[in-house]
């Protein structure tokens, strides 16, 4: 057996270093330096024992290859099939990362739970079966399918799934799971890695469905090796806050579908519920909110569903002579960009006010085309103007305040028509192919950022 050495190995990026180092040579990250232990008969070794050193095949050329769709389960939540891209792919190996309590394995379970059809091995390793079984009741009164086990060894998981032949294997979490080959502790980098190369390998070799639950580290990065995010088939992350009724999946990473689609549930003491329609809910109410300055709705698209969001701004004088900018679901630097295109383009002064603007529902937009709902909820605060509430806008702003074309436009304006709107402001660019008789909704294309405001405020 070869001797065992120590060497340090960079969580971010993966570069490994004989010594420890401050920071990383390759990424530039600082503290991210962990130990692993190395040498000896490696789980890499033992698997190619397992497998023999053969080759299994030969190459063939790509045109003698099969193309075939691939068969998917069906999860019986709308939501996560449509992130994951139609259903889950059979082989495929699942991570699903979110911060702590934020519903990662409540979300998991419940799923488990609808499948009356199919047999799932919950594997926890942080929870007894006792507290599962608490969260399952409060979840459903109903007897299902799934098979709980408590084991935090690896070896002891794959004989569990050879005796029972589950249809679906959970693992909660990946880091508290730990194989008897690597020394180190659960958790640690040579632990994760090792652990997730057994289970993909597992995966495929069997077309058993893996889904694996992740920390995430205090930055937002799923806890443990870069490459652990690169050798699992699909990357979920599970976003919210917890003082906000909201969730949201994002697809990071999927070999099998889009990675623009998201799910939205709503946490309810009896679990998480899809939401199908969510512009209702990330609208407030009109009635409550009438005659209010500082407010304008959006339409945005995230994935390739329509949302109508509403946009908050307050804008208030400096009290200290320090100007404060705060965003709240927006990018703060596109915040300044758009701030700086009222001063130079449209004349309004704000260099002295503070500043801030809050997306409503808790949820973080990156679609560019709120940028005119921005703009017009800031200077609807600044001049203590409120918009019609019947008013949504969409619409990407330039630097030299031209107001530019959006993606599918006939979905906003769809959505917009669905939810009683009675106007939407548009790119005058987008116009072309769109026959205004077709709608029941008055669309208002603009050029400039001053014409939407004049459409706005007169």
């Amino acid at each position: 057996m070869a001797k065992e050495k120590i060497q340090y190995v960079c969580t971010a990026c993966g570069y490994d270093s004989p010594k420890w180092i401050g920071r990383c040579p390759s990424c530039g990250e600082w503290n991210t330096f962990a130990e692993q232990r190395t040498g000896g008969k490696t789980v890499y070794d033992r698997r190619l024992q397992l497998s023999g050193s053969a080759p299994q095949q030969g190459p063939v050329r790509m045109r003698t290859i099969e193309s075939t769709v691939e068969p998917r389960i069906n999860l019986h939540d709308d939501e996560l099939n449509r992130v994951l891209g139609g259903g889950l792919v059979p082989g495929s190996l699942v991570l699903l990362g979110g911060e702590p309590g934020i519903g990662k394995s409540t979300l998991i379970l419940q799923t488990a739970l609808g499948l009356r059809d199919k047999t799932v091995l919950y594997v926890s390793g942080e929870e007894s079966a006792r507290q599962i079984k608490l969260r399952a009741d409060r979840i459903t009164q109903e007897e299902s399918g799934v098979l709980v086990v408590c084991e935090s060894m690896i070896e002891n998981v794959f004989r569990h799934i050879e005796d029972t032949q589950p249809d679906i294997v959970v693992i909660d979490s990946i880091q508290t799971m730990a194989t008897q080959d690597v020394e180190s502790a659960p958790g640690s980098i040579s632990q994760i890695r090792e652990c997730a190369a057994l289970l993909l390998k597992y995966a495929k070799e069997s077309g058993i469905p893996i889904i694996i639950i992740g920390h995430i580290t205090k930055e937002g990065t799923i806890a443990g090796p870069k490459i652990l995010e690169h050798m699992v088939d699909t990357v979920l992350q599970f976003e919210g806050d917890q003082h906000y009724m909201y969730r949201i999946v994002r697809a990071i990473k999927n070999r099998f579908g889009s990675t623009a689609e998201l799910g939205i549930y709503e946490m309810r003491q009896s679990g998480l519920r899809p939401v199908s329609n969510p512009s209702e809910l990330l609208l407030s109410d009109i009635d409550g909110s009438e005659g209010l300055s500082g407010v304008a709705i959006a339409s945005a698209i995230e994935g390739v569903r329509p949302l109508l969001i509403e946009t908050q701004a307050l804008v208030s004088s400096a009290a200290y002579g320090n100007p404060q900018r705060s965003a709240t679901g927006f990018d703060l630097r596109r915040l300044n960009m758009l701030l700086a295109v009222l001063e130079k383009r449209v004349g309004f002064k704000l260099m002295q006010k503070d500043v801030y603007l809050n997306i409503a529902g808790g949820i973080r937009v990156t679609d560019t085309a709120i940028d005119l709902s921005v703009i017009a909820a800031v200077l609807s605060s600044n001049v203590d103007t409120a918009i019609d509430r019947d008013v949504c806008m969409t619409g990407e702003v330039g630097l030299s305040g031209e107001i530019r074309p959006v993606s599918r436009i006939l979905q906003r304006i769809a959505e917009a028509e669905k939810l009683g709107f009675s106007t939407i402001i548009i790119p005058n660019a987008n116009m072309q192919g769109i026959d205004p008789k077709n709608f029941n909704i008055k669309i208002q294309p603009v050029r400039k950022v001053e014409e939407a405001l004049r459409e706005l405020f007169g």
